[in-house]
């Protein structure tokens, strides 16, 4: 599938995506206007960031995968007397 093609299908989803230069970028794919694709990514703290991205910049892009179910309970702690 093109990637343009592929981009438009997931717009509004959480993906990864591989650039053209050996790194990547995750986040929500907003949209895909004018030969890019605006992504929302996380900076820190409570900031996030529209970045854009054109399709000669970019390999590939997946959809995040989804979580395994059932989802795994963590241990329950359960204190010792200390006598």
């Amino acid at each position: 599938m093109p990637i343009q093609q592929k981009a438009y299908a997931l717009i509004g989803r959480p993906v990864g995506i591989s650039l053209m230069d050996g790194t990547g970028v995750s986040g929500v794919l907003c949209s895909v206007y004018g030969g890019s694709i605006y992504v929302i990514e996380y900076l820190y703290h409570t900031q996030f960031a529209t970045k854009h991205y054109r399709f000669d910049q970019v390999r590939d892009i997946m959809p995040f995968p989804h979580c395994q179910q059932p989802h795994p309970q963590p241990p329950v702690y359960h204190p010792h007397p200390l006598y």
